[in-house]
């Protein structure tokens, strides 16, 4: 089966549509939570996503902010206000959604949480000492997680008790071998200078990893936002992607 995998929409339709229509053939889709947050368009991109079959998600930190199980002050000044002015926007089937998503799923070989297997949604994984000490939270051969808005492929090998980190990963293929973690990037607002989203596709019969990119219209996200009164920051950072 060919698995979608995608991460951090931060309420970005405009990117969670592109992203759906370019991944071509997929026969489920796992989402890593923060489908809210930042963007201008919280329920048009939980619509979505509930109108999507084989769908598995999960929360991510935003996700728990909306509901109000995370304390606000957690976050920036930015994202704070965006949630702010979400949790006024949502509706209340979309809000019962978010409080039903589970913090991880536990497939045969994979696990999926939004941070990391030590802490599913807080906790980054930006560098291999992070990394290392979460393979030991983890009994899968795979874990896929997001929340950094980075692509990353790590793998331990507790043989050789080695460490390999790759970040830049997008537009290959990758053979999948035992022990790994996985992230496919942001979908709605990347942080590693390319503004294109970002989705990754786990074909689980062949084994493989891709991380592709896809241009959406930037301009239009832009624009709502600013329509809004969002906070200006969360707009021109989409255009460099950081």
């Amino acid at each position: 089966m060919k698995n979608l995998v995608i991460s951090d929409i931060h309420a970005n339709f405009e990117a969670l549509q592109t992203v759906l229509k370019s991944a071509g053939d997929y026969d489920s889709i796992w989402c890593l939570g923060d489908i809210v947050g930042y963007g201008p368009d919280p329920n048009g991109c939980i619509d979505l996503l509930k109108s999507l079959h084989n769908l598995t998600c999960i929360r991510g930190n935003h996700d728990v902010a909306i509901i109000g199980d995370m304390d606000t002050k957690l976050f920036n000044h930015d994202a704070r206000s965006s949630i702010d002015w979400q949790r006024s926007q949502i509706s209340s089937e979309n809000l019962e959604y978010l409080m039903n998503l589970p913090e991880k799923v536990n497939f045969q070989n994979c696990i999926l949480v939004h941070g990391s297997p030590r802490y599913p949604i807080w906790e980054y994984v930006l560098d291999p000492f992070v990394a290392r000490a979460n393979f030991d939270h983890f009994k899968e051969d795979y874990c896929f997680i997001g929340h950094s808005h980075h692509a990353l492929i790590c793998r331990w090998d507790p043989v050789k008790e080695k460490m390999d980190w790759n970040s830049q990963v997008n537009g290959h293929y990758h053979k999948m071998a035992p022990r790994m973690i996985l992230n496919p990037g942001s979908v709605g607002q990347p942080r590693d200078n390319d503004p294109r989203a970002s989705f990754g596709i786990f074909d689980d019969e062949l084994m493989k990893w891709e991380v592709s990119r896809v241009e959406y219209p930037v301009h239009i996200t832009q624009k709502r936002i600013a329509d809004l009164n969002l906070p200006e920051k969360n707009g021109q950072r989409l255009a460099g992607g950081w």
